[in-house]
């Protein structure tokens, strides 16, 4: 016998499709892995990180009987458009529905407190 006979044959590594396609998504795992933590650490501190407002960029007024965000807003800030005071008062305040309670603290922006 010949040494070329007793040599195991070589063979030529084959991949299918899916095969290619678990050695793509194995390659490419670290990277998403990598983006999906840059994107939820970069995200946490870009929100937890508010230096635009601090804590006396505004004043409080006490709700009274019968008072609603237009006649508050009328009030506060009378040289503004009351739609747009309304809006500030109610996303500082986060008032999704805009109901008020009488004794209730509201806070103004100090852009309309001011005046």
């Amino acid at each position: 016998m010949t040494t070329a006979a007793l040599a195991a044959p070589r063979t030529r590594l084959r991949l299918t499709v899916r095969g290619r396609r678990v050695l793509a998504g194995l390659a490419a795992l670290p990277v998403v892995a990598g983006l999906a933590i840059a994107a939820i650490a970069g995200g946490g501190a870009a929100m937890g990180s508010d230096e635009s407002a601090p804590a006396d960029a505004f004043e409080t007024v006490t709700v009274l009987s019968g008072d609603s965000l237009w006649t508050i807003a009328q009030s506060v800030a009378p040289g503004h458009d009351p739609r747009d005071v309304v809006d500030a008062i109610a996303h500082l305040n986060q008032l999704p529905g805009g109901a008020l309670v009488a004794g209730q603290e509201l806070s103004i922006p100090a852009e309309y407190a001011a005046e």
